[in-house]
């Protein structure tokens, strides 16, 4: 018997880091202060988990400060896994609304899909309602994703060249129907040294990414991204430059 691959975080996880972690993505929420010509930005994510608080059944607590906070409780068996939790999330109007959350995960190694729902107490709506399908194999990792209340379509797609040197090729297709939008990214990365990663990632709005994080020792890390918009119509032509330094214990 295999394990359920996780929870719906984790469906279409591989690709989205390939192509979007490490490039300065911040939080929906996170501390900001600018001094005269130099901005700041500041956020705090910690998490932890208790396994088998009784047969099949774990707890975890998750804090990204100051956006949210939640405490769940998760149900792992060999074909499904579930959660369900409660917690608080920022809102710029009201403090801290609480959310009831759930989500889970059907099926095994070679394919599963899941669903996941988040209700917001306050206002009485559903802030987030997806539902995802996922195909695993050696080698390849593929996902097909339905986000923002199931108004975005996102097909994934990841494959390791050579594990070795950590060579991987990834792209990803999204499409809005609220507005009939398309963006088409790809992207790779390898480890040019045993601690050195490099990756690239370019779409068909016209914007071109590179990454370069070091490792030092196991719970330091630092990456150096940059970003530029070669878009005809764009205004924000110049290069962002971006720094982040990762400290896991």
């Amino acid at each position: 018997m295999s394990k359920c691959p996780g929870f719906f975080i984790n469906i279409g996880k591989e690709a989205r880091d390939l192509l979007h972690k490490g490039y300065g993505q911040q939080p929906p929420v996170h501390f900001h202060q600018q001094f005269i010509d130099m901005n700041c930005d500041l956020s705090c994510d910690v998490s932890c988990r208790i396994e088998d608080i009784v047969p099949g059944f774990g707890t975890a607590f998750k804090l990204i400060a100051p956006y949210t906070g939640k405490v769940e409780l998760q149900y792992l068996h060999d074909y499904a896994a579930v959660t369900a939790g409660t917690g608080v999330i920022a809102n710029a109007f009201r403090g801290y609304d609480p959310i009831i959350s759930f989500s889970g995960v059907v099926g095994s190694t070679p394919i599963s899909l899941g669903a996941d729902l988040v209700y917001d107490v306050s206002a009485k709506t559903f802030n987030r309602f997806d539902a995802g399908l996922s195909l695993r194999f050696s080698s390849v990792v593929a996902s097909v994703t339905l986000n923002d209340k199931l108004n975005t379509l996102r097909a994934a797609f990841y494959h390791t060249v050579n594990p070795l040197n950590q060579t991987v090729v990834a792209a990803e297709l999204n499409h809005s129907f609220s507005i009939n939008d398309t963006i088409f990214t790809m992207g790779s990365q390898q480890a040019i040294f045993p601690s050195t990663l490099v990756k690239a990632r370019v779409n068909t709005k016209g914007k071109v990414g590179a990454l370069i994080q070091q490792q030092f020792f196991q719970m330091l890390s630092l990456s150096i991204a940059g970003e530029v918009d070669f878009h005809p119509n764009s205004l924000n032509w110049i290069p962002k430059i971006g720094l982040t330094i990762a400290l896991r214990p």
